[in-house]
């Protein structure tokens, strides 16, 4: 569901604890939300994290919106929130996974 290796080329900061940037477990590793978008650290660089493709989240009866009790976390054109342990992402009626 993700780039396999995107290299965020130029890319000086260090994300980890306290860096000031949102921390998001995805699977086995945790990412970085950053200037709009996702990275990862990998081999000493930073990769992009982005979703491919389109994977619905069914069966999801919460809202998500301002004052939801998730984290929210700002992605590109739309607000991601942090719910279970990933992202989920308003797309129409429903929502995705990211």
């Amino acid at each position: 569901m993700t780039n396999a290796h995107v290299e965020h080329a130029g890319h000086e900061h260090v994300h980890g604890d306290g860096c000031g940037h949102v921390a998001i477990p995805h699977g086995n590793h945790v990412d970085y939300a950053h200037d709009g978008h996702l990275h990862r650290a990998h081999d000493g660089h930073f990769d992009e994290c982005e979703p491919e493709g389109h994977e619905s989240h069914d069966g999801h009866s919460h809202q998500h919106g301002e004052g939801c009790g998730h984290v929210a976390v700002p992605h590109g054109d739309h607000v991601d929130y942090l719910h279970g342990g990933h992202r989920h992402a308003a797309h129409g009626d429903h929502y995705d996974e990211h």
